[in-house]
């Protein structure tokens, strides 16, 4: 198979053929059909994720159809449709049985813990527990789109911010995640607020359902102005980028009892970042993270998505080959992308 390897840390990868994967006992093998290429890829890239052993396939939002199933898989079969969450997990440890499997004691996730989806083929472990069908009306790219960032963003939302008609909604940074958690509040009758430094952003974000518009670059003090144009803070705000500048905005700009989501990536020199704990004191806030959503869970995001009320293939920005994601991306940290970035040619 072809594959887009990574041999050193911060250098140019370069696509290579290897052998393709075999199934492992509980798994399957994926024929790639479509795979998206988001920031985490970047961070794993720059060395940052600990779990990534060199040489390294990356790719985690990915959809295909299954080639070869394993021994003991019962309810797979060669030739069915599906996608999976970007972390698998085992199905056994007392954080799945309790329904959390989204940060699963044993996870693994194609693309760091293993090879992953740039690449022709994929090996998945625990098919029982992780693969996700999918309805013959959905293409390969809006599954693929649903990855990390999508299903991420929904889970955000819906289960752990909880939105819904009538509240406000501020979301920092109008990359994949931002404009992901922007569609789907929205549809849930949220009034949102989008922020960004980018022009070119902010329509993409008022074309995914933002009702209000803050250019960083010209606002003085984005708290401030979220909470005026209130008249109180936002009752759910997102940090959509993981900077250690728009974590402080998203904290700043709530209202009393509100919540803070964290969904963007705080990895390198913004692993730290400084949160005034003086007003999640004082307004009595909420600090929640979200890290995927589990298997189990997709059904209710793909029913709105057939009933056309979330539509995440609206958000894929370029689609290119396998041999273009090369340098595309090197330049994931340049931000220059306007949508998702889908490898749909291998």
């Amino acid at each position: 198979m072809q594959a887009l390897i990574i041999e050193s840390f911060q250098q140019p990868p370069s696509i290579q053929t290897f052998p393709d994967p075999t199934s492992p006992q509980d798994g399957v093998v994926i024929e790639v059909k479509a795979t998206g290429l988001c920031r985490s890829d970047w961070h794993g890239w720059m060395g940052h994720d600990s779990d990534i052993r060199l040489p390294h396939v990356p790719g985690h939002e990915f959809s295909g159809v299954i080639r070869e199933v394993g021994k003991a898989v019962k309810n797979w079969k060669v030739g069915d449709r599906v996608t999976v969450p970007f972390v698998c997990a085992c199905g056994i440890c007392p954080t799945c049985h309790s329904g959390n499997q989204q940060i699963c004691e044993d996870q693994f996730q194609p693309g760091f813990t293993h090879w992953g989806s740039f690449a022709e083929y994929v090996a998945v472990h625990r098919a029982e527990t992780n693969l996700v069908r999918l309805p013959d009306e959905m293409s390969f790219e809006t599954a693929a789109s649903l990855g990390c960032r999508f299903a991420t963003s929904f889970r955000g939302i819906v289960s752990q911010g909880k939105v819904s008609g009538g509240q406000w909604v501020a979301v920092h940074g109008c990359g994949g995640v931002g404009l992901s958690a922007i569609m789907i509040a929205s549809a849930l009758g949220a009034t949102v607020i989008a922020v960004d430094i980018s022009e070119e952003k902010l329509a993409l974000a008022k074309a995914a359902g933002a009702s209000f518009l803050i250019n960083g670059k010209t606002s003085e003090d984005i708290p401030s102005t979220i909470i005026e144009l209130t008249k109180g803070g936002a009752q759910v705000s997102v940090d959509a980028l993981g900077s250690k500048i728009t974590c402080y905005n998203s904290i700043a700009s709530l209202r009393k009892r509100g919540k803070h989501i964290q969904i963007g990536l705080m990895a390198g020199n913004e692993s730290n970042p400084p949160i005034p704990m003086h007003l999640v004191i004082a307004k009595e806030l909420e600090i929640l993270g979200s890290h995927g959503m589990q298997a189990h869970a997709y059904p209710e995001m793909m029913q709105l998505i057939l009933e056309g009320k979330i539509a995440p293939e609206k958000l894929i920005g370029r689609r290119i080959s396998l041999e273009q994601a090369v340098e595309s991306l090197i330049a994931m940290d340049t931000f220059q992308e306007n949508g998702m970035v889908m490898i749909d040619r291998f």
